[in-house]
This record gives C-alpha cells, structure tokens and sequence, in this order.
C-alpha cells in the first residue's frame, strides 16, 4: 500500500495495515516508534494478541536533560503490558554530535541517510527495530515495525531484526506501507 503523502494522517490506516499482515504471518510482535505516546495508545486499541514494543527518543534529543515522552504516559503504557523504550539512535547516535563540529563522512549516518531513500518513516522503523534488539526486547523472530514522518505512522515493515553490532544481518522482508510522495 502506498500513501499518497507521508505524516499522521495516515496512522490508523498504517497500524491496521500491519496488525492484518502480521497476523496473516503469525508474528506477535509489533515495535513502533512514539515521541509523546498518541501512536502507542492507538496500537493498544488495534494490535490484540501482539507483544508492543514502543521506542521513543533518547532524553535530551531535544533540549538537554529533558524527556520528550513523560513520565506519566510511560508509566501508564507500562501498566498497559506496553514495553518502553528511551535509547539513542542506532543510526546516528554519537556520529550526529561528530558531524555537527566535524567534517568528514559517517557510516551509520550515511546508513540513515541511504534508508531515507525509502522515506523517513521506512528509516524509523528499521532504526527502532535495532533499538528494541540492543535493549533486549525482542525475540529474535520477525517483527513487525512501524515508524513515521515527523509525527504519526506511515510506515510498516516486516522485519528479521538484528543487534547493531550485527547490522548486516537484518532483512527487511516486506514493506506493508509507506508513502509514496516525500
């Protein structure tokens, strides 16, 4: 399925794509990226059975110290069975802080920036799949995983996830939707 333009609009849409595909595939987990907790609430509602896995920013990606998801939507998610997840970019991490004073060439961010051809939110998802791998969330089997454009969904994978230190292992198998324009 492809989505005329990229953004929020198109959450429902992309968590009921996915819910549907995982569920034809016998998957049973779902990782999804959620900056303040509206997508997490939302994949609740839709993904019954699944094991939800929501990664959100690392604390001071926006402003030094700060948490961008608050403590009281992560604690409530947590209450819910949702598992939480704050951790820096996989694909950019320590290399953005380098590239802001240095010039020169970075892997992993030229590794987001070549995913970014697929559009942001495919990039999200393959990036929140290493994160949930490294924090120790996931199974090991594949996985459904859902990001977006600045806010919302819209886009979803099934995915063989990996640990960053086994990038090269992960496959993407499906793009169940993403969109078309960005």
């Amino acid at each position: 399925m492809f989505f005329d333009k990229p953004g929020k609009d198109n959450t429902e849409q992309t968590l009921n794509l996915a819910f549907q595909r995982g569920k034809e595939l016998h998957l049973n987990e779902v990782v999804l990226a959620s900056t303040k907790g509206d997508t997490a609430y939302k994949a609740l509602e839709i993904f019954s059975g699944f094991r939800i896995i929501v990664v959100t920013y690392h604390c001071g990606i926006k402003e030094p110290f700060k948490k961008v998801m608050s403590d009281e939507i992560k604690n409530d998610l947590k209450e819910k069975g949702v598992v939480v997840i704050s951790a820096t970019h996989a694909l950019s991490g320590v290399e953005r802080s380098l590239a802001k004073k240095y010039t020169g060439i970075y892997p992993a961010l030229l590794i987001a920036d070549t995913l970014r051809l697929f559009g942001q939110g495919t990039k999200v998802a393959v990036e929140i799949s290493i994160m949930a791998a490294d924090a120790g969330a996931l199974t090991g089997n594949d996985i459904i995983a859902i990001g977006g454009t600045a806010r919302g969904a819209d886009a979803a994978l099934v995915i063989k996830p990996a640990n960053q230190s086994d990038l090269f292992d992960l496959r993407i198998r499906e793009i169940i939707c993403k969109p078309r324009q960005f």
